[in-house]
């Protein structure tokens, strides 16, 4: 994922947009993970894990986006989209040995905290979010990133629904991106997922932006 947009209260909301490779093969939001009974997400389909997992028992969500730092060589790499699903089940940091993951942010909402632990390869970080809306990019949370910098101020005063619903672009500042690259693959936004925590229940609403795009 590349973009997370948080904002704390007595309902707290994440809304997640997933940019990636449109070849990578994924599915819809659902229980996927018998491990991981009660937990609903979007699953990669090459890997096996999530973007955003849920946990409605809990009041409890965890988003994964990618860092910046130093990577691991491939054949000792392991796949990130593990780390939302053990986060969101058991309310905990990402653990100790990261050394065979590359860089990550890993959000991990919950009613009374919004966590955010940032890996770079070297060094693990936490950050308590802020009080009001944040906007989190795969350089963490930037206030340069040009994509923060067009859009935060209209997370904070607009409505979400209607952000998302901007044409694909390759502008450094868009929200909603298409990007063709050398050899064909193209990278894009492929989904959105907004999703609401309160005492009361848990709410989300999942956007395909695939459904009506040529892929």
């Amino acid at each position: 994922m590349c973009t997370l947009i948080v904002r704390p209260g007595r309902t707290l909301t994440l809304m997640g947009v997933r940019d990636e490779f449109t070849d990578r093969p994924w599915e819809a939001p659902a229980e996927h993970w018998p491990e991981h009974p009660g937990l609903f997400g979007g699953r990669d389909l090459k890997a096996g894990g999530t973007w955003l997992a849920v946990n409605p028992a809990a009041r409890r969500a965890a988003a994964l986006l990618n860092g910046h730092g130093r990577p691991v060589p491939e054949k000792d790499r392991l796949s990130r989209g593990h780390l939302p699903l053990r986060a969101a089940s058991t309310g905990t940091p990402p653990g100790s040995d990261l050394t065979r993951y590359d860089p990550f942010h890993l959000v991990l909402a919950e009613l009374t905290r919004i966590r955010m632990f940032s890996w770079d390869g070297e060094r693990l970080t936490t950050t308590d979010l802020p009080d009001g809306v944040s906007m989190i990019v795969n350089t963490g949370l930037d206030p340069a990133s040009e994509r923060v910098l067009v859009y935060l101020p209209r997370f904070e005063s607009e409505t979400w629904s209607e952000l998302i619903k901007a044409e694909p672009s390759s502008d450094p500042g868009a929200l909603i991106v298409r990007h063709e690259l050398p050899g064909g693959r193209v990278l894009a936004s492929l989904s959105v997922m907004e999703v609401s925590l309160s005492l009361e229940g848990v709410t989300y609403e999942f956007t395909d932006l695939t459904a009506d795009r040529d892929r």
